[in-house]
């Protein structure tokens, strides 16, 4: 699994700090290419998470024997979703080379399920942390337990 980095971080991303973290997102992928690694996990998830599976498959085009793994939570992830953030995920389901769900259908724990997923197929986490609570302070602290390398690109260095 040192060959497989996950993602997570937030949904909600300032737009004027959107330019520059996808310009250090893409940096980092191909920085991991070059380490070695060739499996990105994202969690598909609005925000940091369609940034990122959004980055791979941009990658991919130069570096095409690099993975994107999909690990959703559920097969009704995007109930509720505006059409144009729809749009764009079905895009990047149609170009995974794999879809993982955690479970069939949403349940209070399916969230954390493919949190825990994420991780536990991962040597690497790339993190959008800028706040230690929610979803993503959880998997980031799982992810520490764990002992993944982590990189935080909401902060100039590593994760704090």
């Amino acid at each position: 699994m040192n060959n497989a980095c996950c993602f997570t971080g937030h949904r909600d991303i300032p737009v004027s700090q959107k330019p520059a973290l996808q310009k250090r997102l893409e940096e980092e992928i191909s920085h991991l290419i070059h380490q070695g690694v060739a499996m990105f996990l994202a969690g598909g998830a609005l925000g940091f998470d369609t940034m990122a599976a959004l980055a791979v498959l941009k990658m991919k085009a130069k570096f095409p024997h690099i993975r994107l793994i999909l690990v959703l939570p559920c097969r009704e992830q995007t109930r509720g979703w505006r059409n144009d953030d729809k749009k764009i995920y079905d895009r990047i389901l149609r170009r995974a080379d794999k879809v993982v769900y955690a479970s069939e259908y949403y349940d209070r724990g399916c969230m954390q399920k493919r949190n825990r997923y994420l991780v536990d197929h991962s040597g690497v986490c790339v993190c959008y942390l800028a706040k230690a609570k929610g979803g993503t302070a959880y998997t980031v602290r799982y992810a520490q337990e764990k002992g993944l390398r982590m990189i935080n690109l909401a902060f100039p260095a590593s994760c704090p």
